[in-house]
C-alpha cells in the first residue's frame, strides 16, 4: 500500500470554501482511478511548532504504486494539483509531497 502524504502551505487569502473544494475533487477521483482507496484531509494540530508554515495536508491511499502512477498522470488529478499550486505561497515551493511504502 502507498500512502500518498501532501502538506500545503496556503496563501493567507485562501478561503476555507476554496480549499474545501480541493479536497471534494480529489474525493471524486476515488471511484475513477482503480486502487485510489481513500483520501483525508485537514489542518496540522501539531504542537510540537515544527510544521514549517505547512498548515494543511491529505493523505491519499492506493492498494500499490501502480495505481499510484495512475493518479499521477490522471488529467483531473493534474488539474486539482494546478489548482493546488496556484494557491500555494509560493507555487511549488508551498507544497511538500512525500510517499510512504506502508506494505
Amino acid at each position: 500500500m502507498i500512502r500518498h502524504c501532501v502538506f500545503v502551505k496556503y496563501r493567507a487569502e485562501v478561503a476555507r470554501a476554496e480549499r474545501d473544494a480541493i479536497y471534494a475533487s480529489l474525493e471524486l477521483l476515488i471511484p475513477k482511478i482503480p486502487g485510489m482507496l481513500s483520501v483525508e484531509f485537514g489542518p496540522n494540530v501539531s504542537p510540537e511548532g515544527l510544521g514549517k508554515g505547512f498548515d494543511e495536508g491529505f493523505f491519499v491511499e492506493f492498494n500499490d504504486a501502480n495505481a499510484r502512477d495512475a493518479y499521477l498522470v490522471d488529467p483531473d488529478h493534474q488539474a486539482i494539483g494546478a489548482r493546488i499550486v496556484g494557491l500555494a505561497e509560493g507555487g511549488v515551493d508551498g507544497i511538500l509531497v512525500f510517499d510512504l511504502d506502508i506494505g
